[in-house]
């Protein structure tokens, strides 16, 4: 293990404050009377528009399944980012206490677990705090950090090859440097970050959705902890979106990011620059640069959701599954009239098991024998013996089901 070896230490250098000045962190946001002003507006309310039309088209049942989906795609893309490539089918045999017997796969499928675990919390409403709060960001970053396995709990100095623990939930506690941008000191964070959340902490509706972008920037910038500000950055920005556009999970920036990731970083990289002259704005920062940035980063939002609400257009959705369970069922793998159990779940989002049977037009053993089939094939949930079955949408399946939502495993 890392921690075993003697050149390796906890992070105990005294903290030093430089004393910069909290307007270095200047704009925080994309002020009302910029010349990009506008143009954010009105791709916020479009986003609105189709955020809240997909998520109104589906059945509740549906959305819960398909959010599952979205999220161990969400973590799969924002892990891939950082460089580390953990397929989703990988991440659902993790969530199932099935791990790699390589030990460096198994790592990875553990932070992917972290990572799955950290988004279902905040699915599930578990951050009180604004997402931009400073309490909110050092407690995603903390139950980020507390479950992954030891090994990926270190970071190297890449000059003096220095090996420093991470503490989850703890900011930095000395300089870094990121490409050519070197953050604030490690004593001035707490200044910033108490600048940050009160930079974002009561803004209206489209203000906010722009913010999930600038703030995404802005926490970069000040890179608060030795490792892993990538992925609360995403999360974070992934929360702002959820409780301002009331999502249900059911599309993920993360994708559309992953999928330009060399215009994302030339653009989180442009931010990092200086104020270009007297027309770009009024802070320390290039006010077009964030403007610009925002803009990409709303734009990419949309084309997930529209990308979502191609997948999931009822009657192609219900097309494929069908498609699928007619295979199934002519290879033996699933009973006759699998697909009309399924298909009255696509309409109805959750079917109670009492009323199988008459869907069916058949004997209550029957039923019972055609519903274990689908539980054990993976594609029907319930939560006891009593409560109703809903879809799930397994991840080895999202091929046929979902296509194009991910890769497919090799």
């Amino acid at each position: 293990m890392a921690g075993d070896n003697l050149d390796i230490k906890p992070d105990e250098i005294a903290v030093e404050d430089r004393g910069e000045a909290l307007t270095l962190i200047e704009p925080l946001l994309v002020q009302e009377g910029a010349r990009h002003h506008g143009e954010l507006a009105d791709l916020a309310l479009e986003l609105t528009a189709k955020s809240t039309g997909l998520r109104r088209s589906l059945p509740d049942g549906v959305v819960t399944a398909l959010s599952e989906l979205v999220r161990s795609m969400n973590c799969y893309y924002s892990n891939l980012i950082e460089g580390h490539d953990t397929h989703p089918i990988d991440i659902e045999h993790a969530l199932n206490e099935d791990y790699s017997t390589d030990p460096e796969k198994r790592d990875l499928q553990l932070e992917a677990r972290s990572h799955i675990a950290v988004q279902k919390w905040i699915d599930a409403g578990g951050l009180k705090e604004n997402a931009t709060s400073f309490a909110g960001i050092l407690e995603i970053h903390r139950r980020f950090c507390e479950r992954l396995p030891e090994d990926l709990l270190w970071v190297e100095n890449p000059e003096t090859k220095e090996r420093i623990q991470i503490i989850s939930g703890e900011l930095r506690r000395r300089d870094v440097k990121v490409g050519r941008h070197i953050p604030v000191s490690p004593g001035a964070l707490p200044r910033f970050m108490e600048r940050f959340e009160d930079a974002y902490e009561k803004l209206g509706r489209l203000d906010s959705i722009i913010a999930s972008a600038t703030a995404h920037h802005r926490l970069l910038w000040m890179h608060p902890f030795l490792d892993g500000n990538g992925r609360v950055a995403r999360l974070m920005s992934y929360a702002m979106l959820r409780d301002t556009l009331d999502t249900g999970g059911i599309w993920s920036i993360a994708r559309g990011l992953a999928r330009n990731e060399a215009q994302y970083k030339a653009h989180l990289a442009a931010c990092d620059l200086p104020r270009r002259n007297d027309l770009d704005g009024r802070g320390n920062l290039s006010e077009e640069a964030l403007a610009e940035f925002a803009t990409f980063f709303l734009a990419t939002c949309i084309d997930q959701v529209s990308f979502m609400e191609e997948l999931v257009q009822p009657d192609r959705l219900r097309g494929r599954i069908m498609i699928w369970t007619e295979e199934e069922v002519r290879a033996g793998a699933l009973p006759q009239k699998s697909s009309v159990v399924l298909a009255a779940i696509l309409y109805r989002g959750e079917l109670p098991k009492s009323e199988i049977a008459g869907i069916l037009g058949t004997s209550e053993r029957n039923a019972r024998r055609v519903t274990a089939a689908l539980l054990e094939r993976g594609v029907l949930f319930s939560e006891s013996t009593r409560a109703p079955v809903r879809l799930t949408f397994p991840a080895a399946l999202a091929s046929r089901w979902m296509p194009g939502l991910f890769p497919e495993k090799t």
